[in-house]
Formats: C-alpha cells, structure tokens, sequence
C-alpha cells in the first residue's frame, strides 16, 4: 500500500539508517533522491559512505533542485522514493536566492505531489527550530524556510516520526 511518511530530527539522530529501513519495508523498487551537492573532499566521503551502506539494491538519483521534476519522472506504482534531504533541498535554493514565498510555494508544490503520487515516498528533514536563534539574517530566513517546509510536509504525511539519540518517536499515523 501506498505511503507518504515524514522523518525528521536533529543531525545524527539516526534519520537516514531509519528512514531507509522504513522504505524497505514498503516495496523493493527503490530510488534514493540525494539533494547534497558534493563540493568538497569530505562531503563526497559522506556521500560514498551512505552509498556503501545503502547497497546495491538502491537506485541513486542525485538532484539538489528540481526534486518534484525528478520525482514526476520516475513515478510509478510500487516504486518507494526516499528523499534525504529536505534541508538541503530548501537550502539549495535558499542560496540561489529563493524568497520566503517561493521556498512555502515549493515545499507545498513536493508535499503535495508526494500526497498523490503513485510511488510510496519517504522524506527526511532536519528539525531546525529548537536551537538558538541564528544571529544573522540568512540563517533566521532558513530557519523560518525549514520551519515552514517541515510543517507543510508533515501536514501532508500519513506517519510522522521525530528522531532522538537515534530513537524513533511516532508523532504522527
């Protein structure tokens, strides 16, 4: 049966070991949307690492912007889409110069295709909002996108999970 589920946590709280669980067991057609973009030595060393980990039974998609485009492409019954991650995804276009308004109107855009696709989807975020207030304004206006863009998503999501010290928490079904 058809999912959509929403994960999200603080930075190593164990979403991503989570996240990819909970896609297999929802179907064995598996395509991981990666939104980081690799622009240094040690981020192409994560990237290979989660790929190592992941296997060989996942499918590898690397798009940091036109994710809902991508997702469109691919779609189809029975197929499970593992998007890691929604942060980097408003991020991304944060940092192309993406206003407040445009960043709601694409998370509303992905939370609401993932709603009505044929393939199951499973997103991962980070939950930004319960550190201090960044003290400049390009890391207030991200933190108010993420705030927002978390709370579109999980709106729209069937399950909900907040992740702690690499617990899962059900806060949603």
């Amino acid at each position: 049966m058809k999912k959509f589920i929403f994960i999200t946590g603080g930075a190593r709280s164990g979403k991503s070991a989570f996240s990819e669980a909970a896609a297999k067991t929802l179907g064995k057609d598996l395509v991981y949307i990666a939104t980081m973009e690799p622009l240094d030595g040690e981020m192409k060393q994560r990237i290979r690492k989660h790929i190592s980990r992941r296997g060989r039974e996942w499918k590898t998609i690397e798009e940091p912007l036109r994710v809902v485009e991508t997702l469109k492409k691919n779609d189809r019954q029975g197929r499970v889409f593992l998007l890691d991650c929604l942060t980097l995804f408003i991020s991304n276009h944060l940092l192309k110069g993406a206003s407040a308004g445009a960043l709601e109107k694409k998370a509303k855009a992905l939370a609401g295709f993932c709603k009505s696709c044929k393939a199951s989807v499973v997103i991962v975020s980070n939950e930004v909002g319960m550190g201090l207030v960044p003290d400049n304004p390009l890391g207030r206006k991200f933190r108010d996108a993420q705030g927002t863009a978390n709370k579109i998503m999980a709106a729209k999501a069937e399950e909900v999970y907040f992740l702690v010290s690499g617990i899962a928490i059900k806060i949603k079904s």
